[in-house]
């Protein structure tokens, strides 16, 4: 029997480009941002956090300890300390605090962003 290599590669490359259009259809919902907790470094007032958490932290099945516990150290630290801009907390900025919160942190340590 007679192999045709140019065949067997084509059909090959068609399974794994179909596989991943199907893959793509039933993923998982995208984790969404990590928190950006300034490089775990201790500091003198918070920065604006510029986009609002997704499943990364909300969705149980998609939680990394390393990403949930940087979270919960910074506010731990630093939720009481004011913005390094002076401005209010913004929708983004009281949405992580409240993902904090819903995590088992207090809104005693969260005060600056909830208000």
């Amino acid at each position: 029997m007679r192999r045709h290599p140019f065949r067997l590669a084509v059909t090959a490359g068609l399974l794994v480009v179909t596989s991943g259009v199907v893959a793509g259809c039933s993923s998982a919902p995208a984790p969404g941002p990590v928190f950006n907790n300034e490089g775990a470094v201790e500091v003198t007032c918070l920065v604006h956090q510029t986009e609002e958490p997704g499943a990364r932290y909300t969705a149980r099945e998609m939680r990394r300890t390393d990403d949930v516990l940087a979270l919960m150290r910074y506010y731990t630290a630093h939720g009481a300390k004011p913005f390094c801009d002076n401005a209010a907390a913004g929708e983004s900025d009281k949405a992580w605090a409240q993902v904090y919160v819903d995590l088992g942190g207090t809104t005693e340590k969260v005060p600056t962003v909830l208000g």
